[in-house]
């Protein structure tokens, strides 16, 4: 099968393929006699597959190392699990972390009526204000956040997610 062929069933472009060739996650088959490639049936399956994974949130390296599991006798359900289950803690640490900026935004959006020249927008006068500062106040007087003490080292805390 060429690479047209390949890609149409995939439901992907060739760029990808070629793409993914690059990155070893699928492996860039022999050319025949007339020069053109010649994929075995299985390669829309492998790209469906990272697909697939990409859909639900793994990088293409983490989908390399699931593949990876595919050629190891000794890899079983319970590695993938792991895999499956890390990356569903990243993805609900990074639920809080959009929840923590829409409630910032939402405040900033508050704060502004939406009127008047853009010098005294009180969106952009809160992000112009240096990180640095101790608490951010915007027109609001409501701290955005404020650094904090941490073993010897300063670290911000987000006070929307009190």
């Amino acid at each position: 099968m060429r690479i047209g062929e390949v890609s149409k069933q995939a439901g992907v472009r060739i760029d990808t393929v070629r793409f993914y060739e690059r990155k070893g996650l699928i492996v860039e088959p022999p050319r025949d006699p007339t020069g053109h490639r010649r994929y075995p049936p299985d390669a829309v399956t492998e790209i469906q597959f990272i697909q697939r994974a990409k859909a639900l949130g793994f990088s293409l390296s983490e989908v390399a190392e699931l593949l990876a599991l595919q050629g190891r006798p000794d890899a079983t359900c319970h590695d993938v699990k792991a895999q499956a289950e890390a990356k569903m803690a990243t993805i609900r640490e990074r639920l809080r972390d959009l929840q923590n900026m829409n409630r910032s935004l939402g405040k900033l959006v508050a704060s502004c009526d939406g009127h008047g020249p853009i010098e005294d927008c009180p969106i952009m006068e809160c992000f112009e204000k240096p990180y640095h500062e101790e608490v951010m106040v915007c027109r609001t007087h409501e701290p955005l956040y404020r650094k904090k003490q941490c073993g010897g080292r300063t670290e911000r805390e987000d006070w929307n997610s009190r």
